[in-house]
């Protein structure tokens, strides 16, 4: 991301620490590819094209890519357009939205790409708005306002559009007593036009309307092709997790030419979208409610140093974690060498002893996996736990650590462990945003200034006076049990053990 070097370090996703140039002192440089995913509905395109062709900002800054994704008959550009309009056709191998979009992105030009619906009418400052902002910082994500209004073919030609927008005076193409606004400016309204964070603010950045620098968006990886519906939620997340800020631009507005789909198709435009989203989303709602399985992207990834410990050790850390409610995760566990020897000599000792009842433990298990080195990052997850030792859980040890990091609203939480390095709880959003800003020096402070630091002090099972918990020794506590207790006192012993 060397487009611009505008990275100032934005507190969470309070952007009024932003302060976008006044048409009084402002000279734009950034270019902007306006791309425009269109199937079918010329008329609605014509009229699209009408209003851009009137925007404020600088035609030799603007260009305008309408993609036709395999429109049949094949879309054309109307006279009325703007100087620098290109139409390109989609390729047969895929189809949809998020394939058009990322097809023009591909073909774009300038720094910022604004994705805009092919039936939106936008007001004549309606790019330049959007604009503003990304001249402040290079990481944001800029959704546009719009209002819902029904569709009535032939009601207003290209010539009409353009001249009223011209003049200023979109609002006026309809009578705004007979629009509806988007559901997301309720969500906007309460969270203090955003700038108070929330998890899921990514949820507002959908469809229609919003804008990011090229570069950030390549970043990204662009939208999910295989998603025909919800690709927009989705990639919105992947923004999130990248450190993006939220900016809702309310100065400017669009006609948003028909109602949304998911007023007239709610029930089933939704039961189409979850299973999708909730698999690629570990912050959607449904997955708090729903029965354990594992997950496309885990909520959690944990990052296990394994290289000294015993069978016993690692099992006391990993099985309340797959056991109880905090199971939505990726265990990796790291042993700082290569698979277990399997020699007579180190059967019942050496260091391949433990490993291999290690990986055995754990090898039909799809939520853990073995390595010689710890992985890299995965920006998709939402929170990393990297442990520098195993440490004995309960079954919710982890999830009161998330909830903890949530009520401080912490980009870091640490907890200090006996002999050991402290546990670490990185929120991915924060680590993306100042490795974005920094270039990777002094992430610490740089997450602990944006976004904030904390400590916990209740990590490993532990009794009421503070002490880490120390089981029986197995083997004695295995023999009493099996001679003096039947089936019912031994499971009630072992739920003892566990408080």
């Amino acid at each position: 991301m060397n487009d611009s070097p505008k990275r100032p370090r934005i507190v969470r996703n309070d952007y009024r620490a932003l302060h976008p140039p006044t048409s009084g002192d402002w000279k734009p440089s950034l270019a902007v590819s306006v791309v425009i995913p269109a199937y079918g509905s010329q008329d609605k395109l014509d009229l699209t094209l009408a209003a851009l062709a009137a925007q404020t900002y600088p035609s030799d800054l603007m260009e305008v890519i309408v993609v036709d994704d395999n429109s049949s008959p094949p879309l054309r550009l109307p006279e009325l357009r703007p100087e620098h309009t290109r139409l390109i056709v989609t390729t047969g191998e895929s189809w949809g939205s998020a394939h058009a979009v990322n097809t023009g992105v591909n073909h774009a030009n300038g720094q910022v790409v604004l994705r805009l619906d092919a039936d939106m009418v936008a007001y004549r400052d309606h790019v330049e708005a959007h604009m503003r902002w990304h001249h402040t910082a290079d990481y944001l994500a800029v959704l546009g306002h719009k209002r819902f209004i029904e569709w009535e073919p032939e009601r207003l030609t290209p010539e009409q559009v353009h001249e009223k927008v011209l003049v200023g005076e979109a609002e006026a193409l309809f009578p705004i007593e007979d629009s509806l606004p988007h559901w997301i400016e309720g969500t906007i309204a309460d969270r203090a036009q955003l700038t108070a964070h929330r998890t899921d603010n990514f949820r507002v950045f959908i469809g229609a309307s919003g804008s990011v620098h090229r570069d950030f968006f390549k970043t990204v990886g662009g939208l999910d092709t295989d998603l025909r519906l919800g690709s927009d939620t989705e990639f919105a997340y992947r923004l999130a997790q990248a450190g993006a800020v939220f900016v809702p631009e309310t100065t400017s507005s669009a006609w948003h030419l028909g109602m949304p789909q998911m007023l007239q198709k709610f029930d089933a435009g939704r039961h189409q979208r979850v299973p999708y989203i909730a698999q690629r989303v570990p912050l959607h709602s449904m997955r708090r409610t729903a029965p354990p399985r594992a997950w496309r992207v885990p909520l959690l990834d944990i990052v296990i140093n394994v290289k000294d410990a015993n069978a016993a050790e690692v099992d006391a850390c990993v099985a309340p974690i797959l056991g109880g409610p905090d199971g939505d995760a990726r265990i990796t566990l790291v042993t700082g060498q290569g698979p277990a020897p399997q020699d007579r000599a180190s059967i019942l000792a050496g260091d391949g002893a433990q490993l291999r009842l290690v990986e055995e433990l754990y090898d039909t298990e799809a939520r853990v996996r073995v390595s010689s080195e710890a992985p890299e990052p995965d920006p998709a997850v939402p929170y990393r736990l990297l442990l520098p030792k195993p440490v004995p859980l309960r079954p919710n040890s982890v999830g009161k650590m998330l909830t903890e990091m949530e009520r401080a609203d912490a980009g870091l939480l640490l907890s200090a462990l006996p002999d050991a390095p402290p546990a670490r709880l990185e929120r991915t959003a924060a680590f993306a945003r100042a490795r974005h800003i920094t270039g990777g020096d002094g992430l610490d402070q740089v997450v602990a200034g944006i976004w904030g630091a904390s400590n916990y002090t209740n990590l490993a099972a532990a009794e009421a006076d503070g002490t880490v918990f120390e089981p029986p020794a197995p083997d004695a506590a295995r023999r009493f049990a099996r001679r003096f207790l039947n089936a019912q006192q031994r499971a009630r012993l072992r739920s003892f053990l566990k408080r």
